[in-house]
């Protein structure tokens, strides 16, 4: 039995590592190649998050591409330096595109912002403020990252990531 068991932890462990590194916003590389992890700002002021971030089973499966976040009034802020891919509606919904280094890209929405496309921001500037519509609660904002064009989970980016724990098998 104990053989089993160990053979099964050592097909799980190969298993994860074998998930695609663009799944993972921790695999994210700056250019001088270090992790961003916990280097993006919280968008709403508040680290909380109201609604996490639900892999799809693949690309067109339901699933939450992003997270919603409580906001401290209704000021929003970009959660890293970058320049404005996208300010309009969609759907229905007010939202902003942000270009960052790297390869990412977040969007926030519902926001209703004076930017327009091209403009530079930094991490933790006002980029707008928090409008209604959109599938948020009330008092919440939606952070959506894409790490080369795949939809990753942000709140490694944020600092909010649990850290998996390895517990004994017997």
């Amino acid at each position: 039995m104990r053989r089993l068991l160990a053979s099964i932890v050592v097909i799980l462990v190969f298993a994860v590592a074998a998930i695609p590194a663009s799944v993972s916003a921790a695999s994210a590389l700056d250019p001088a190649g270090e992790s961003p992890a916990g280097s993006w700002a919280w968008p709403g002021g508040i680290d909380e998050i109201v609604s996490p971030y639900e892999q799809p089973a693949h690309e067109y499966a339901p699933g939450h591409r992003g997270i919603d976040v409580a906001v401290a009034g209704s000021d929003v802020v970009s959660p890293a330096d970058g320049v404005v891919a996208f300010v309009g509606g969609v759907a229905g919904r007010p939202l902003l595109t942000i270009e960052h280094r790297g390869g990412l890209v977040s969007t926030l929405e519902p926001v209703d912002s004076e930017l327009s496309a091209g403009d530079s921001v930094t991490r933790g500037s006002v980029v707008g403020t928090l409008a209604t519509g959109g599938h948020t609660p009330p008092g919440a904002v939606h952070l959506g990252a894409r790490l080369d064009g795949e939809y990753i989970d942000p709140t490694a980016l944020l600092g909010a990531a649990e850290r998996p724990v390895l517990l004994p098998c017997c």
